[in-house]
């Protein structure tokens, strides 16, 4: 029986962790595991043996970082093929005896994919691909993608999977405290993105206990109606004597297996930590338990990075963002034609503040390179706000390109009743997972009546479902004509609406402005069009949010049609207007001073305009350190406050700490043209035998951009040589990071060195393995969880 087929009947365990035993076998610290499954074959598979003998029905390979660009940290990366290939056949061979099945696991990169890092999604792609391709031949039952933060990578991911072969995937992500994962993705936004690009289940693992879970656990089961894993760790690590120890007994991870069945989990297992001993509890707890039956209607969603938007019937009418549309727009049209995105970037935070819900970009503009164009666009704006995106293209290539570079669920503007546009654009939405907005129009045109209209509309919902996209991810626009020529047709417009409604039961849009075209006072028309439209079930509509009448005659039309429950939404707002409830939204205003929009450019993260307004306020006299004392620094500052604070993600710290480099990188020659105000010199490394950097990384740039000198030796950096450059700089503090916990020993011993030596270093530690605890057991003289306060913890350490 195949997984799909288990899955749907049963409640399936899968193993614990393959490191932590093969530590206990002898592994070195910081070697390569997965080379042991051409060294060392015995000792990988006794590791399996001793999950099925526990009862686990479903073991993992030992592959977790058998791809080539972390393969090659080892110089082993041109042995994918042959680790691969090995890997599987153990787990196979000790899994035949007992009927159980063997997962491929594969982990992320450890690079950001742009606009986050440099890696593109084409070189991800290749990298999974390969690997995936290794797992598909040597005949794995289910590929298990796992430990993955990053949603841009898990699609690249999962499509390089489906190309690879028909194998089931489940994708599974680790999510911290805070209930989301490190680049801010909840579980629910997770669940929409990977849903759609053909996932058998979804999961969450490791990075905490089973307690730290629980909300998450409750929200994805909520938020998906695929089969969903529960993988956590035995507790947080903490080191004892020198060793690693999780506390978390087997019992008490029973407990929560049980209570993860409870809530419709259907996968059960252990990550980092957890033993046999761990598996067998779960499996005694677990087996037997029914199915918790989960077949929820959730509408059309989509999704940003951080957000979804859920388009429902009956729920809040939705506003779709109009205004980053060249159309008329000449001031747009110009910025498109130069490679610009200062408009784009402005009338985007824009439109969000005035109450947009999605946004739709298009980039339609004569003679001008429109996969570039669109390029720029999508990888400006989606960094910058929460909102999702639709694709506003007729071109196949430009949606492709978006689609590939978007970290998120977006919808595509759009498809119709002509054959060229089904044969071309569905496929794109089917590969990339996207929504689709359908023009009820085909070869003869836009027709006539509503029942024509409707007709063109169940072809599309024919062809969508034949593609293998499911029908709620379809929305219809039944198209408003110019009242002022051809006044029958906003009739046959509402009247369609109510058609698609009740005969298809699919959500609606409409581009609302078009009715108005040739007549004056244009928002009138517009507004009581679209009064009549929400009032025959319109469920979207594209239109400028900026125009105060629209988004009123939303919200209050939502009200009077019962889709604004208690005027929840409706009162909310007017409290907001009042000065009651007010969230600053970080936008740069055209009108302020150079200094403001210094400040503003720093929390958007405009890393692409920084320069040239630096250039404009030393071309108005002020000063380097003006511009660093009253408008960067203190940017960034709030931009830690903001993160610090759950308003601000990964990616937008990231964005900003990009801006405030290329900031220092133009200031640097006009600061050294008078006295210069260095913090501090910082060495930084990640510890030996470590080779994950992305969170060292950050915290390099954000202590750069407050002063501090970094001189950063990379990973796997022996304690020796962290030691010489301390001394070779004059440093004061020396950084470590360790994200493993067989590599967090290397803390302790550096510590031990410089207090031995004498040396005057104070030392601060940090990683993904590192505890505060740990931290204080150690000697470390200071602790950081994350960049932001690596910052002030730096500062701490100088006496500032």
């Amino acid at each position: 029986m195949s997984f799909r087929e288990r899955i749907k009947r049963e409640i399936l365990v899968v193993d614990g962790a393959m490191g932590t035993l093969l530590q206990q076998l002898g592994l070195p610290a910081g070697w390569c595991p997965e080379e042991w499954n051409l060294s060392r074959p015995a000792s990988v598979q006794e590791v399996h043996k001793l999950y099925l003998a526990a009862g686990a029905d479903i073991i993992t390979t030992n592959t977790f970082g058998a791809i080539r660009l972390k393969l090659a940290d080892y110089g082993l990366d041109h042995l994918v093929r042959e680790i691969n290939l090995a890997a599987v056949s153990l787990a196979k061979e000790a899994a035949r005896p007992y009927g159980a099945m063997v997962a491929g696991s594969v982990g992320p990169l450890g690079k950001f994919l742009q606009p986050l890092g440099t890696m593109t999604f084409d070189e991800a792609y290749e990298q999974f691909y390969e690997q995936c391709r290794a797992l598909v031949e040597a005949g794995v039952d289910l590929i298990l993608f796992e430990t993955f933060g990053d949603i841009g990578e898990m699609r690249a991911a999962l499509i390089a999977a489906a190309d690879a072969g028909p194998v089931p995937v489940v994708a599974s992500f680790t999510f911290d405290e805070t209930g989301r994962t490190f680049t801010g993705t909840d579980p629910e936004t997770a669940a929409v993105v990977v849903e759609r690009l053909g996932v058998a289940a979804i999961g969450v693992n490791c990075s905490v206990g089973p307690r730290e879970l629980v909300p998450v656990v409750q929200q994805l089961t909520q938020s998906t109606n695929l089969p969903v894993l529960v993988s956590p760790n035995a507790g947080m690590p903490e080191m004892v004597e020198g060793r690693t120890v999780f506390r978390e007994t087997p019992a008490t991870m029973a407990e929560f297996a049980a209570r993860f069945v409870a809530f419709g989990a259907s996968l059960l297992g252990g990550c980092c930590g957890t033993t046999p001993e761990h598996i067998k509890a779960i499996q005694q707890s677990v087996k037997g338990l029914p199915l918790k039956e989960r077949n929820r209607d959730f509408g059309l969603r989509v999704a940003s990075r951080v957000k979804t938007v859920t388009v429902h019937p009956q729920a809040m009418p939705v506003a779709v963002g109009e205004r980053l549309n060249p159309t008329g727009k000449k001031a747009l049209q110009a910025e498109i034609r130069e490679g610009k995105t200062e408009i784009t970037r402005r009338d985007a935070l824009a439109q969000v503040a005035a109450g947009a819900a999605i946004l739709d970009v298009n980039v339609g503009v004569g003679g001008v390179d429109q996969v570039a164009a669109m390029e720029r666009a999508v990888q400006a704006v989606q960094v910058l706000v929460d909102a999702p995106l639709c694709i506003d293209s007729t071109d196949p290539a430009v949606i492709e390109k978006a689609l590939k570079i978007y970290h998120g669920k977006a919808i595509i503007n759009s498809i119709n009743g002509e054959e060229k546009s089904l044969q071309t654009i569905l496929p794109l939405a089917k590969r990339y997972g996207a929504a689709l907005i359908g023009l009820t129009l085909d070869e003869g045109g836009i027709p006539a009546t509503a029942e024509e209209r409707l007709a063109v509309a169940r072809r599309l919902v024919e062809r969508v479902e034949a593609m293998g996209i499911p029908r709620s991810d379809l929305m219809i626009d039944c198209l408003v004509l110019t009242v002022s020529a051809q006044p029958a047709g906003v009739p046959e417009t509402l009247k369609a609406i109510s058609l698609v409604k009740k005969e298809l039961g699919l959500t609606t849009s409409l581009g609302v402005s078009n009715v108005s075209f040739g007549l004056p006072n244009r928002g009138l028309i517009n507004a009581a069009f679209f009064a009549m439209a929400l009032a025959a079930g319109l469920d979207a509509a594209i239109l400028n949010p900026q125009e105060q009448r629209m988004m009123e005659t939303l919200r209050a039309a939502a009200v009077l049609t019962g889709r604004d429950p208690q005027a929840a939404g409706y009162i909310a707002h007017a409290q907001e207007a009042a000065g009651i409830q007010v969230t600053p939204q970080p936008a740069v205003q055209a009108a302020a001073t150079p200094l403001e929009v210094l400040y503003q450019a720093v929390l958007s993260g405009d890393k692409d305009n920084i320069v040239a307004y630096i250039e404009n306020a030393l071309a108005e006299g002020l000063s380097p350190m003006e511009m660093l004392d009253k408008a960067l620094i203190p940017g960034i500052e709030e931009v830690g406050r903001r993160y610090g604070a759950g308003q601000y993600f990964l990616p937008q710290l990231m964005m900003a700490g990009e801006t405030m480099t290329k900031s220092f990188a133009r200031l640097r020659p006009e600061l050294a043209k008078g006295p210069s105000k260095r913090v501090g010199t910082v060495i930084l490394a990640t510890v030996k035998g470590d080779i994950h950097d992305i969170g060292k990384n950050i915290v390099s740039v954000m202590l750069a951009n407050h002063g501090f000198e970094v001189i950063d030796l990379g990973k796997n950096v022996d304690n020796e040589d962290i030691i010489a450059a301390a001394k070779q700089h004059q440093a004061q503090i020396i950084g470590l990071s360790a994200l493993m916990t067989t590599t967090m020993v290397h803390m302790a011993d550096l510590i031990k060195r410089v207090k031995e030596q004498g040396l005057n270093f104070k030392v601060m530690v940090g990683g993904a393995a590192v505890t505060a605890q740990y931290a204080r057991e150690i000697g470390a003289d200071g602790y950081a969880v994350d960049a932001v306060e690596a910052v002030s913890v730096a500062k701490g350490l100088v006496g500032l």
